[in-house]
């Protein structure tokens, strides 16, 4: 079996531990859960060293643990009911459930990296409804201007909670869908979860 493989594996039979436990109302607080996109996060962490930094929205189980946090580290915070806030300050990566949140604070410790001249880098991952919002418009224009070192990660799953995110603005393709930056990663991808929680006790 290929390393990928079983890193991926590994990816959602963690996501399925934590289904079932919200499931069996072992977690109080709302989860986020992927699905779907093992593969390309793999590929995008091939390119992400210990030192950068890594900013999330709510849902951000499969960052932590390509970053490095262990499982049972992250287990624990989501089981206290912080999955769509994770924060591990020793592996350098944040997440927040605010829409856009992250974004200015990416660009901002972009911006800084480059100010002093440190060679690290900043990857941003935000979903397809938040890269059609002004505040993530604003972050990466500045920071294509500026050339930063910025990478802007769009992971588009077509919902913006339950609402189709194309049907919103009435378009077929989204603003980044197309774009040719070398500071914006854009994917797609199916889901099996829905917007948050497990399909059974709740779903927001």
């Amino acid at each position: 079996m290929s390393n990928n493989l079983k890193l991926k594996d590994k990816l959602i039979a963690f996501e399925e531990r934590v289904a079932k436990k919200f499931n069996d109302a072992k977690i109080k607080a709302p989860i986020h859960l992927y699905y779907g996109n093992e593969d390309q996060l793999i590929e995008i962490f091939k390119n992400i060293k210990n030192q950068d930094w890594v900013f999330c929205s709510w849902r951000s189980h499969y960052q932590c643990l390509l970053k490095g946090v262990p499982e049972t580290v992250l287990m624990e915070k989501i089981i206290e009911g912080k999955s769509i806030s994770l924060c591990f300050a020793d592996y350098k990566i944040y997440s927040s459930a605010i829409v856009g949140g992250v974004l200015p604070i990416a660009v901002g410790t972009a911006l800084s990296l480059k100010k002093a001249k440190i060679n690290n880098k900043v990857f941003c991952f935000l979903g397809d409804m938040t890269s059609e919002t002004g505040i993530a418009h604003e972050c990466i224009k500045y920071s294509e201007n500026h050339d930063l070192p910025i990478k802007f990660i769009v992971e588009d799953n077509k919902m913006s909670v339950m609402t189709d995110t194309r049907e919103v603005w009435n378009s077929k393709t989204l603003t980044y869908e197309n774009k040719n930056s070398d500071k914006v990663i854009y994917y797609k991808y199916e889901t099996k979860y829905p917007h948050a929680g497990a399909g059974v006790r709740v779903q927001f």
